[in-house]
């Protein structure tokens, strides 16, 4: 396995644990639901980019 794809892999990874845990330790105090939202939106969209990158020469 490529360098990159492991640590492309290894970040989505972090990411994943990060999008669970953040909503429940750093936005507890956040009473409005938007808080969290935006953090998975930004979660998700650093996810797809992430992926994009491991898999746009797959076709090789």
């Amino acid at each position: 396995m490529k360098r990159s794809k492991l640590i492309g892999g290894s970040l989505i990874a972090i990411l994943i644990v990060l999008a669970y845990v953040m909503p429940y330790t750093v936005f507890s105090d956040v009473n409005a639901w938007y808080g969290s939202f935006l953090w998975w939106s930004l979660t998700a969209l650093a996810v797809i980019t992430i992926t994009f990158f491991m898999t746009r020469d797959w076709s090789r």
